[in-house]
């Protein structure tokens, strides 16, 4: 049996689209534009690093980092992330969403800044600095994504909420344009001061010691969104549904919507004391009624994640040995170090502008129409079929007269991953959990996602290489070359889609009908139901 609605509550879910709304987009999707950058930045910069802190004088090829350092360099940031996803995750629904919210963000702004300043007297001492100090940036990401989507969710009125949180999300389809583009801009104006010849011409002047401040430029440049947000992340109030649902502190959270709403909100105390007091609502994480209740939801949330970053990050990840070998990228001998910066960065930026960052537009236009449940379905299925399409004929997309066609291709399993399930995998898990355990349990999801983006990161790495030895990069092993990569995260779309029928629809439903906070126990229901039926009615 539903019992009434908070007022507050109510208020925040009929709410007309308001400039605070726009204004909390703003403030959370600012996060995540920094949280794509810094993680997302790293891919332009590795063979820069491979050519000044690896160099060896092979007529060939430049210097490149061994794969040990290439999977700490790239996978790091994402094992920070995972960690920073279960902590801030608990942590956001222990202390609260705002005053976790500030400390991810300043652990971003320094972390961001020390990556870029990473020291040592030798190589190794560089790359383990960079490591050490990325590993905390990516911890601090990681609070950010249960926290952006939590706050938004608890923001955001019922009919667009979808449209909101995609919204916050679609952040980083700019924050990957930003990191290729502020690539772009450093490595035109170093090229333009120090224009000198190419590798095959002169290994050693190929590379002028003016190129280490390109990388650090670019890492360093990660700082500044974030550190612009910080002021007005401090002034947003606490979420009312934290305030009232999990804090027990009516009166603050009608005072605090009273002035986001502008409306007169009446605190409800006793009604307030009532929800929480409801052994219903007090059911933990780890207990069965959590199982019952949601532990197909949490399965499908992970898994889907799980499966979805698989196939996402290592894209990312491997992209530019994708245009390398399709010929959109020449050959690393042909070009200087800081040529080669500028040819990466150009394809990363075309691919974001194409394919990227419009997926995730279309997601915020059509999610509170057609709903989180068919647009996840339709991202995974068009993935899959975009997948095969390049890896079945992939001899065929390899010849020149075709490499075009590769990319638009390729472009487009982008597309579908973000009108698809990268959008609705950080969407969901923020709409059908409790209060008391919303930000654990998307923290949890994300957490399970970038276990999955590891595994594509430090994983392709390897798989990605050919299956000759002789035409691997420098120090790995054969792998199963991009072809059968293709296959393999095609695999991991088809049980995406098969896990996306685990988690329920949740467009156009209040957060607490999708949680169930708003139901009486049971027993409580049934007790009343039978007195008011069992009355004496005087004759």
């Amino acid at each position: 049996m539903a019992r009434d609605q908070l007022q507050v509550l109510t208020a925040l879910d009929v709410a007309k689209t308001q400039l605070y709304h726009f204004t909390a987009i703003v403030i959370a999707g600012m996060g995540f534009f920094t949280d794509a950058y810094d993680l997302f930045c790293i891919s332009l910069v590795t063979k820069l690093l491979g050519r000044i802190y690896y160099f060896k004088n092979d007529p060939e090829r430049p210097g490149s980092l061994p794969p040990n350092v290439a999977a700490a360099v790239n996978g790091v940031a994402f094992c920070g992330t995972l960690s920073g996803q279960l902590f801030f995750g608990w942590l956001g629904d222990k202390m609260g969403r705002k005053k976790v919210y500030g400390m991810t963000l300043m652990l971003m702004v320094i972390c961001s800044i020390a990556s870029g300043l990473s020291f040592g007297h030798s190589a190794t001492g560089t790359m383990a600095t960079l490591c050490f100090f990325r590993f905390w940036l990516g911890f601090g990401i990681g609070g950010d994504y249960p926290l952006s989507a939590t706050i938004m969710s608890e923001y955001a009125n019922k009919k667009t909420r979808g449209a909101f949180i995609a919204a916050v999300f679609a952040m980083q389809g700019f924050g990957i344009l930003a990191g290729g583009m502020v690539a772009i801009i450093v490595s035109v104006a170093f090229k333009n001061k120090y224009d000198v010849p190419a590798y095959k011409d002169d290994p050693l002047g190929s590379t002028v010691p003016e190129a280490d401040y390109v990388w650090r430029i670019i890492l360093m440049f990660g700082a500044i969104p974030a550190a612009l947000t910080y002021y007005w992340r401090m002034k947003m109030p606490e979420t009312a549904r934290y305030t009232a649902l999990v804090a027990n502190n009516a009166k603050q959270a009608a005072a605090d919507m009273s002035k986001v709403l502008q409306v007169e909100i009446e605190e409800e105390k006793e009604k307030v004391e009532e929800i929480v007091s409801d052994p219903s609502n007090k059911f933990g994480l780890f207990t069965r009624e959590f199982a019952r209740r949601h532990g197909t939801h949490l399965l499908g949330t992970t898994t889907t994640w799980f499966l979805l970053d698989i196939a996402f990050y290592s894209q990312n990840l491997f992209q530019k040995d994708i245009f390398s070998a399709i010929g959109w990228i020449p050959k690393a001998k042909t070009m200087n170090a800081i040529e080669e910066v500028f040819k990466i960065a150009r394809a990363q930026t075309l691919i974001a502008l194409c394919g990227t960052v419009p997926g995730y537009w279309f997601t915020v236009g059509l999610i509170d129409v057609v709903g989180r449940f068919a647009i996840q379905l339709m991202g995974f299925f068009f993935m899959t079929v975009f997948m095969l399409a390049l890896a079945i004929p992939y001899n065929h997309w390899t010849r020149p007269d075709n490499r075009i066609g590769f990319v638009v291709m390729y472009g487009l399993t982008f597309f579908f991953a973000n009108f698809g399930p990268n959008s609705t995998t950080f969407i969901v898990p923020a709409e059908i959990f409790p209060a008391r355990l919303r930000s654990t349990c998307h923290g949890i999801s994300a957490a399970a996602g970038k276990a999955g983006a590891i595994i594509g990161s430090f994983g392709f790495l390897y798989a990605a290489q050919s299956k000759d030895k002789t035409k691997t990069d420098p120090g790995y092993p054969a792998g199963i070359g991009v072809r059968n990569s293709l296959f393999v995260l095609a695999v991991c779309n088809i049980l995406g889609f098969i896990f996306t029928f685990l988690v329920p629809e949740s467009n156009g439903k209040s957060l607490e009908e999708m949680s169930g906070e708003n139901e009486q126990e049971e027993s409580e229901a049934a007790n009343a139901e039978a007195a008011y039926t069992n009355r004496t009615i005087p004759v």
